[in-house]
């Protein structure tokens, strides 16, 4: 982790009033998402009186967490390991901080660190000058329709690895003449109450929203597929957050060991979840994360309600019809909606122009931690290194202690 210190003079802690925005203006720095990626790096950088223009095509901070997400999601770490830098979660809010306490903490971030993003602001190209030495972003504003060009030394690349929701190409899958939806946009199981629903994908979205469905007990069981192997872990460990124990066990003890001693507890605490047809990798559960940065599974419950057989596990699908779908074992079951929870995709790659090297095809950055938070021509990328809001509060920091050291060494 960086040692931060105290910035000089000259830097100037309050460089200008953001209420009195000049597009022509040449930033410091310019970042694009007002996420927790975003609001932790602009707050880093107020902390070392450096200015930042953040630019958020929603209307709000957290618009992931505000508008996007179901009503009883949770962060899946401890709020001890949740918070962002320079402000902790409120000692009174819960150990599993709930949606609405996370998105009512990123306000008071944003307000205490004086972050007044840009919103409506659709970044369509962001490119660097070898000439000036400073990126040209474009942005388009959803109100007007009106585009506005932004310059900056330093350009982050804040948007997270879940900006757009990622839907299966299925064959027959228009024809379906019941709901079809992506789990971004289920909010509660009111809407399906009596249905008979298939959720597609047994990631952490997919296994909560099960859980939820089978709560109507008067109505069908719900399906849910296994698309993949994942490992199912419980939601505590010794009565702390396994996800946050865990990584404070990875600074003690080798990784081989902290995933032996995963698996022995899981299997004490859940049993095997391969019995009830939710296979495991052969890597152990921080192994696979670092291999694959696939999302560990938390369970809140739902490996209970598949053993009682009140959840029915099935396998992958490969075609849908106009009542239900055929699954790859070639049966045929009728289906009133399809929720598929099969994750998200990056869209960084549509308008990123230079420093592309760092994101894939898929939109994701290429390098692992710890060095995927940093490009060249002063790009930097914050909230993608798979490591949930832990990585993105030490995203923050050490991208804002790089850009005052560039700072400094140019002055």
């Amino acid at each position: 982790m960086p040692n931060f210190s105290r910035p000089s003079e000259q830097l100037g802690k309050k460089e200008h009033d953001k209420s009195s925005f000049d597009e022509n203006r040449d930033e410091k720095v310019i970042i694009v998402g007002a996420g927790s990626a975003g609001l932790a790096v602009a707050a880093c950088l107020e902390d070392l009186g450096i200015s930042s223009l953040v630019l958020e095509r929603d209307c709000c901070v957290g618009s992931l967490w505000k508008n996007r997400t179901y009503d009883r999601v949770t962060l899946q770490g401890s709020k001890q390991q949740s918070s962002l830098p320079l402000m902790p979660i409120p000692d009174e809010y819960p150990t599993f901080v709930t949606r609405d306490h996370y998105v009512a903490y990123l306000e008071k971030y944003a307000r205490r660190f004086n972050i007044q993003p840009r919103f409506f602001q659709t970044v369509e190209s962001a490119s660097f000058s070898q000439e000036t030495g400073r990126w040209h972003v474009i942005a388009r504003c959803s109100l007007d329709n009106s585009e506005k060009e932004y310059h900056g030394r330093f350009l982050v690349v804040a948007t997270g690895e879940f900006s757009e929701k990622f839907m299966p190409d299925i064959p027959g899958l228009d024809s379906f003449r019941g709901t079809v939806i992506h789990s971004i946009d289920y909010k509660n199981e009111k809407d399906f109450e009596g249905k008979r629903v298939l959720v597609v994908g047994c990631g952490n979205s997919g296994m909560e929203i099960a859980l939820e469905l089978v709560k109507n007990d008067a109505g069908p069981r719900p399906s849910i597929v296994v698309r993949s192997p994942n490992h199912v872990l419980p939601r505590e460990l010794f009565g702390r957050s396994t996800v946050s124990l865990a990584f404070e066990l990875l600074k003690l003890l080798p990784l081989r060991m902290v995933d032996n001693l995963l698996m022995m507890y899981s299997n004490l605490a859940l049993g095997n979840p391969a019995t009830y047809g939710l296979p495991r990798p052969v890597e152990g559960p921080l192994e696979f994360k670092i291999k694959t940065g696939k999302t560990l599974v938390i369970d809140h419950g739902t490996v209970d309600k598949i053993r009682q057989r009140k959840i029915k596990v099935v396998p992958n699908l490969i075609r849908v019809t106009a009542t239900g779908v055929v699954f790859e074992d070639g049966v045929e079951e009728d289906f009133d909606a399809l929720i598929f929870a099969t994750g998200y995709k990056s869209e960084v790659r549509r308008w990123l122009k230079n420093g592309r090297e760092l994101f894939p095809e898929d939109g994701r950055p290429g390098n692992w931690p710890p060095g995927h938070w940093k490009g060249s021509d002063g790009l930097y990328v914050a909230g993608f290194g798979k490591r949930g809001v832990l990585g993105i509060s030490e995203d923050g920091q050490r991208i804002a202690q790089d850009i005052f050291q560039s700072l400094k060494n140019a002055s």
